[in-house]
């Protein structure tokens, strides 16, 4: 088990190494191409709202809770959730509340993978359980935003997310002998980027953790599902946003 948290704790450092080389790279090159000022923010500024895309990558997985039964199994000796990679995407709607204040809505579509792993007490390895979705997500959000520099500006977000999963009724994913999990999720994301203004877009880098806020375990009498007591969804999300 503590290998598998090393490996994710690991994989979750990378992308975020990946992601601040990026925004430097891109401030760098931004900073070159244009004079100081706020020249192109001061076109956006005007706009009360404004749409675009958004293309993510995904990383996911789940937080299992173990149940009384657990102790007393005489075939499952460890279950643990392994992060799985996916990617997103989406439609943005920003409508601004003031200066320093959007609201904004996210629906998008998100594919994930996410696995189950599973050992006895021999040392075995008992088949893992692959959770592959396509998520069609809804999230509301409230971002606060800094004073504009060089056409450069900080962002913080927070808010709420609904998600159904309509990968649910594959049979792969019905199968008797495997844990049932419930398609629909509700979560809290919080997360923060940079915005870049350009002539004709907006570029916006953004980095979001969401946590699950129900439990997603469908109950039966399957004894892999008997050891666990409740399931939490978690996901980490590098989002690039173009609006204009």
């Amino acid at each position: 088990m503590q290998k598998t948290q090393f490996r994710n704790l690991f994989n979750l450092s990378g992308h975020k190494i990946i992601f601040f080389l990026a925004v430097l790279f891109i401030a760098n090159t931004a900073s070159a191409q244009r004079a100081k000022g706020n020249y192109n923010f001061l076109d956006f500024q005007q706009k009360p709202y404004y749409f675009g895309i958004t293309l993510a990558y995904n990383t996911s997985d789940l937080r299992l809770f173990r149940s009384s039964e657990f102790l007393g199994s005489d075939s499952i000796s460890t279950v643990n959730s392994v992060t799985g990679p996916g990617f997103n995407l989406g439609i943005v709607s920003n409508l601004k509340i003031g200066d320093y204040f959007d609201f904004r809505f996210l629906p998008t579509l998100s594919f994930a993978e996410r696995n189950i792993e599973y050992a006895n007490p021999r040392g075995g390895r008992v088949p893992s359980q692959k959770l592959e979705s396509v998520f069609v997500e809804l999230p509301f959000q409230i971002r606060y935003k800094s004073q504009p520099y060089n056409d450069i500006r900080l962002f913080i977000i927070g808010g709420v997310k609904y998600s159904f999963d309509v990968a649910s009724d594959s049979k792969s994913r019905q199968a008797d002998q495997l844990v049932k999990i419930s398609p629909t999720d509700f979560a809290f994301e919080y997360g923060a980027g940079i915005q870049f203004f350009f002539p004709y877009f907006i570029f916006s880098p953004e980095l979001k953790v969401s946590h699950g806020l129900s439990n997603v375990l469908i109950f039966d009498d399957l004894e892999r599902s008997r050891v666990i007591e409740k399931i939490l969804s978690r996901a980490f999300t590098i989002s690039l946003h173009f609006e204009g």
